[in-house]
């Protein structure tokens, strides 16, 4: 780690353990800019740095820094943390995860990873997908769209039984 680095992280006053925590992360990839981002944050909400795990897994599943950065600020880093890797995983962009984060953070309704990754099977385009999400149209609806699809209904008709207030609907 960068003496900088490591002059700022004494400022923040780290414990022990958020030493080994930030000490994994490096191990693990994650820049010194994004150790010392991740400590303030969590710093900020007056609570320990201990999301190396989440950090790292979101990572390896091929999720940026800045956009890892965004999940902390949105306190998204805990248990559903794994849900959004999960997401990632199945080859959907940064956007996408963020826009699922974002939903959860403001107590919004959205459909859950296995509901995305079952309603992805059904030929949707991930486009329409990402729509959905924006739509925030709830997890309930997830059998409702696939069931569509499997009428051949088109991507159109799916996103018009959606409207923009979905969570209304």
């Amino acid at each position: 780690m960068s003496y900088s680095a490591i002059q700022d992280l004494k400022k923040l006053g780290v414990t022990d353990a958020e030493v080994w925590s930030v000490a994994n992360a490096k191990m693990d990839g994650i820049s010194d800019a994004t150790c010392v981002e991740l400590v303030r944050i969590a710093h900020g909400r007056q609570q320990p740095y201990n999301s190396t795990e989440m950090v790292t897994g979101l990572q390896q599943a091929g999720m940026s820094e800045p956009s890892i950065l965004d999940l902390a600020r949105m306190n998204q880093l805990g248990v559903s943390a794994g849900e959004l890797q999960a997401v990632r995983l199945l080859g959907l962009p940064d956007d996408v995860v963020l826009e699922i984060a974002k939903s959860r953070a403001e107590g919004k309704p959205v459909l859950s990873g296995i509901s995305i990754a079952n309603i992805m099977n059904t030929g949707l385009r991930r486009e329409t997908l990402l729509e959905l999400i924006r739509r925030q149209v709830p997890d309930t609806s997830a059998a409702a769209i696939i069931a569509m699809k499997k009428q051949h209904k088109s991507d159109i008709e799916v996103l018009r039984h959606f409207p923009a207030h979905a969570s209304a609907h």
